[in-house]
């Protein structure tokens, strides 16, 4: 089969197209015939220096979400979803392929309604979407600041945010970012790239009540500045390459509380099976910005590591 390799860590180049051997469905698993293979900006990550959830020796085929049909069952897994759409995590490794087998436990079947590829893009990033919005729990009327909102998660933050009555303020990385954040839901678009993007939140609403900050660093310290006594802020991504650096007396003092989930398996798995029914009846729509064939997955690795992306970005495979 077709797959794209990562043989040694480094930059985009070291992604490189090959042979690989099919995989077998083993007891328990099924084949997947992938369609289309979900990028996260922590894959280049993973790529460029080992950082990451992902453990394993290399060579290693990367790539931990994809969406397809099944094609073969291992032993006892019922034949009946041959045939089926579905997406799902792969354990870390082996997305960038044209099969996978995967633990039949792993499958989220894609509902009628929704297209693969809608699905495929809801299933890390709207998973975690719904997930920060149930936690932070944005209010009617509230003031919600969404950094890295022209990503995938953000995206479908500001789209939730707006949904539950919060009135939003979208912060991305340039103007063309910028300008496609009205169209999302968002009441006030700036670019948090701008030194002054702050005072123009200010201006705009005042203080914030709740922030989801998927930046950190600068940014997120200055997104923490804004919020009001009472307000919550939960971070769940690095954007910037570090971590959001809050101190938690700092915020006590301040009466911000810091929010952090900490969901179970059946949580997260409950999480992402409300994304994809959302995006079956329409509630819930990603940005798909780029799409690259699976050859040029480091063209794919390189164009988000210099932030020239979109809303989520798909390897289309099949």
């Amino acid at each position: 089969m077709r797959a794209v390799w990562l043989r040694e860590f480094g930059g985009p180049e070291v992604l490189v197209p090959g042979p690989a051997p099919d995989p077998a469905p083993g007891p328990g698993q099924v084949l997947v015939e992938v369609a289309h293979a979900n990028l996260t900006f922590v894959e280049t990550m993973f790529r460029a220096t080992g950082f990451g959830p992902f453990r394993g020796p290399l060579p290693t085929i990367p790539g931990n979400g994809v969406g397809g049909v099944v094609t073969a069952v291992g032993p006892g897994v019922d034949p009946e979803l041959v045939g089926r759409r579905v997406v799902t995590g792969t354990g870390g490794s082996g997305g960038y392929a044209e099969r996978v087998a995967v633990d039949r436990e792993a499958l989220f079947e894609v509902p009628d309604g929704l297209a693969l590829d809608q699905a495929v893009a809801l299933l890390a990033d709207g998973r975690t979407a719904t997930m920060l919005v149930d936690a932070a729990a944005p209010r009617p009327g509230e003031r919600v600041l969404v950094e890295a909102a022209a990503g995938g998660v953000g995206s479908l933050l500001v789209r939730l945010a707006a949904r539950a009555g919060a009135r939003v303020v979208a912060a991305a990385g340039g103007a063309r970012k910028v300008a496609l954040l009205p169209g999302l839901g968002a009441e006030v678009a700036v670019d948090y790239t701008a030194p002054d993007w702050t005072d123009r939140v200010r201006d705009a609403v005042g203080a914030v009540d709740v922030v989801f900050d998927g930046v950190g660093g600068g940014p997120a310290r200055s997104a923490y500045e804004l919020l009001d006594a009472g307000g919550r802020m939960i971070s769940y991504g690095l954007a910037s390459g570090a971590w959001a650096a809050i101190d938690a007396a700092d915020a006590q003092r301040r009466g911000v509380t810091l929010v952090r989930p900490a969901p179970t398996p059946e949580q997260l798995r409950a999480y992402t099976r409300q994304a994809l029914a959302d995006g079956a009846a329409g509630r819930l729509r990603p940005l798909i910005g780029q799409r690259f064939p699976l050859e040029r997955a480091a063209d794919a690795h390189a164009a988000m590591e210099a932030r020239a992306t979109v809303g989520k970005t798909l390897l289309d495979v099949g």
